[in-house]
């Protein structure tokens, strides 16, 4: 693996009334705006949500594991009906993959073991149908913004062992596309739990001297949260 295998009105006569009428038409809009996507959005609420991750990476990738790490942020959920509902949120995710392996080169064994941590900040937008009371299920956009990849080792031969950490932002893409598909039970109280699985859509891999490589993010989530 190498260091890493985006009204327009005319005044006649009266061009002084213009600029004034051109802010008043644009205020209106934007007010009628509001208004609109207020009337439909019945309810909206802001909560919180932390949990697990179950991370790992899929592609040109060798000997991979998942990693357990977590995620944090929080939600809006913007109540559109009864049944449905749009649910934007702000997700610290702490990502990756882990690696290990023992090999024989001219009689002296390697033993390796390796962590990917790709940290995010992740922007899902989901949109949730509740099929029965409190039980929904959801699926969405996410897009990520990278701001932190390191590269965690031991590697232990011949005796001894080498140990080291390795920052490698600079060949990991800054963004990054998925979609989450997932499903959730939130309880009258406001508490409610969540399960998601986020699939990478974009390769990740920045690095110039190995550009053919295709890797992907892929995280299953559980989540527990409140709504306020």
């Amino acid at each position: 693996m190498t260091k890493y295998n985006y009204i327009y009105y005319e005044i006649n006569n009266q061009p002084q009334l213009k600029p004034k009428i051109m802010k008043k038409t644009k205020l209106l809009f934007v007010l009628i705006a509001v208004l609109g996507f207020t009337a439909n959005a019945q309810n909206v609420k802001f909560g919180v949500k932390a949990g697990v991750n179950f991370a790992t990476l899929s592609g040109d990738v060798e000997d991979v594991n998942s990693r357990t790490t977590f995620h944090f942020g929080g939600v809006v959920e913007i109540s559109i009906s009864e049944k449905f509902s749009v649910q934007p949120e702000l997700l610290y995710s702490s990502q990756g993959a882990k690696s290990e392996f023992t090999e024989t080169f001219e009689g002296v064994t390697v033993s390796a073991n390796q962590e990917i941590k790709l940290d995010y900040i992740n922007v899902p937008i989901m949109a949730k149908y509740y099929v029965s009371d409190g039980f929904s299920i959801e699926a969405g956009p996410q897009v990520s913004f990278l701001t932190s990849a390191k590269l965690d080792y031991d590697f232990t031969y011949d005796g001894s062992t080498e140990s080291g950490s390795e920052d490698f932002k600079d060949f990991t893409k800054g963004i990054d596309f998925g979609l989450g598909f997932g499903v959730g039970y939130k309880m009258g109280s406001g508490l409610n739990f969540g399960a998601r699985y986020n699939l990478g859509l974009s390769n990740i891999n920045d690095d110039p001297d190995d550009p053919e490589s295709n890797i992907k993010n892929n995280v299953f989530q559980f989540s527990v949260g409140y709504n306020f």
